[in-house]
């Protein structure tokens, strides 16, 4: 086990954040009396540096949320396997020489917990958001073999705008994954702008957010019969995965 005994998560708006209480107890549970889980919340990812420069010998590692999985890169020393493909980093390792070494860990958790539910018809999926999680879902998508397309907000080759998601379109991607922030709480009463009348039970609904646990993106898929999946299995599959990590 290493002597550095300090983690945290870096974000923006992370006041919410599941991992500081998952940490936070497992190291209750495991009896680690001077570990410590720490959120830091910066309005720009340039305020990173002052984070490492409190005391870095003591880091062993951090996790990294919206909207810093892809800019944090810049800040790093390393970046190992599938984080390298991705292009997102959402778990760091600060080795004892002080080196930063980026993983991701998100694709690996989001393919365990979606591929349970997987059924033959879902061989194509629309991925709602462009940000650092949507590519890690984009990947474990491809290692599953499923056809996918980004949908967003702004025009782009490889996007698909809201503005244009039709019956046919809806019908034929029966996997929908919501990897943008819409709806997570206190805003419970938003979802992302799709016809949702077209969704029927072959749908396979999941989204990464996981408070709250059933988001309106997903009460309006159960209303319609679809097959539905919160965020949070996902996030402690990650989380188990980025500690494996920090302690190899």
């Amino acid at each position: 086990m290493s002597s550095r005994f300090k983690f945290g998560l870096v974000g923006k708006n992370i006041s919410y954040s599941f991992s500081s209480t998952y940490f936070k107890e497992k190291f209750q549970k495991l009896g680690l009396k001077t570990h410590r889980y720490d959120n830091f919340d910066i309005p720009e990812i340039e305020e990173f540096p002052f984070i490492l420069y409190q005391r870095k010998d003591d880091f062993q590692g951090f996790s990294v949320t919206i909207p810093y999985k892809q800019s944090i890169i810049k800040y790093l020393d390393d970046v190992k396997g599938d984080a390298l493909k991705i292009g997102a980093v959402n778990t760091i390792k600060v080795t004892e020489e002080n080196q930063l070494i980026g993983y991701n860990t998100d694709a690996y958790g989001f393919q365990k917990s979606i591929e349970p539910l997987l059924e033959k018809h879902h061989k194509r999926a629309l991925i709602l958001g462009t940000g650092g999680a949507s590519k890690a879902v984009a990947f474990a998508l491809e290692k599953l073999d499923i056809d996918f397309k980004f949908v967003s907000r702004n025009i782009s080759e490889d996007n698909l705008l809201y503005s244009i998601l039709s019956e046919q379109i809806i019908e034929e991607h029966t996997v929908i994954i919501n990897c943008t922030p819409v709806g997570t709480y206190p805003n419970i009463e938003n979802s992302p702008n799709i016809p949702y009348e077209f969704i029927t039970g072959k749908h396979l609904l999941f989204d990464l957010i996981y408070n709250p646990l059933e988001t309106k993106f997903l009460q309006e898929g159960k209303k319609r019969g679809a097959i539905i999946k919160n965020g949070l299995e996902m996030l402690e599959l990650q989380a188990e995965k980025s500690w494996e990590i920090w302690n190899s």
